[in-house]
């Protein structure tokens, strides 16, 4: 049964179905010999070759693994960079069949929840908007916020790419008087720098922005900036489910070794300090 030639190769680990296209239209793919198009559709038996390297459709598909990453500020959301900036795949681990993909973006000065998976097609589907998948963030706002501008900022507001706005707004007590409040902040979809032009439309601006929840998904309050665990099927499974894939039945997580203990969390740190360290040497 042939399927279409974006979703093999997302299955196959290779990005996200929109990656695939791009790929496609850029004639990195081809097809028993020839230089493939979008519609193309593929067989078990048809040859793939991805930049000139065969790819093995494989005939199961590989365990979906996610993994939920602290991003800090300053990295970006690049496989790699030509100015040689950290990414936030620098520090992934090493994964056997395909590769990680991003579910979706935080833009440099952003921190907080970043999921990965291996697995392209559930990529494709959390970020795909008709799934209205839910956003979290934490946002500084330096400014004066009225009940007017929460009330528009929810009714909606057209920016440069169309109508948008927050589902839910809730300020975090604090100082009254101070023009830097705190808000939670939920959308259903993630367009560039969405949330810091949302505030920008009303005269204010974003000086801190961490997202907190992805997909129902709490950024973990003891996982460390820059650092990553590997989600149990207690919380891969929902995620599934909420864009109608069927539930993962495997795991290859050691839930022993999973833990978030005080032993695990110092080797992180020790272990982001010392890859900047690396990555930013002292001139001599």
């Amino acid at each position: 049964m042939s399927e279409k030639l974006q979703k093999v190769l997302a299955n196959a680990g290779k990005g996200s179905r929109r990656e695939m296209e791009k790929w496609i239209e850029q004639g990195r793919i081809s097809v028993n010999g020839n230089i493939a198009t979008l519609g193309d559709r593929v067989e078990n038996t048809d040859q793939v070759r991805v930049d000139g390297q065969l790819l093995t459709i494989a005939q199961e598909k590989p365990v979906c693994r996610v993994l939920m990453y602290n991003k800090p500020e300053g990295e970006l959301c690049s496989r790699k960079d030509p100015e040689g900036r950290p990414t936030v795949f620098d520090r992934l681990p090493k994964i056997q069949n395909g590769r990680w993909i991003a579910v979706g973006r935080l833009d440099i000065n952003t921190s907080g929840l970043l999921l990965f998976t291996n697995d392209g097609e559930l990529a494709n589907r959390l970020m795909h908007p008709k799934h209205e998948i839910q956003r979290e963030y934490a946002v500084r706002v330096f400014g004066e916020v009225d009940h007017k501008m929460i009330t528009q900022l929810k009714k909606g507001v057209e920016l440069d790419d169309g109508e948008a706005k927050f589902t839910t707004i809730s300020r975090r007590p604090g100082d009254d008087e101070s023009l830097n409040s705190w808000f939670n902040v939920t959308l259903s979809e993630g367009r560039n720098r969405e949330v810091r032009r949302l505030w920008e439309s009303q005269g204010v601006q974003v000086s801190r922005l961490i997202r907190v929840n992805y997909g129902g998904l709490e950024l973990q309050k003891r996982l460390p900036q820059g650092g990553w665990i590997e989600l149990t099927l207690e919380d891969v499974n929902p995620l599934r489910k909420s864009v109608q894939l069927p539930n993962e039945t495997e795991s290859l997580v050691n839930e022993k070794r999973n833990k978030l203990d005080h032993v695990r969390i110092s080797r992180m740190r020790r272990s982001v300090k010392k890859h900047k360290l690396n990555k930013n040497p002292k001139k001599s």
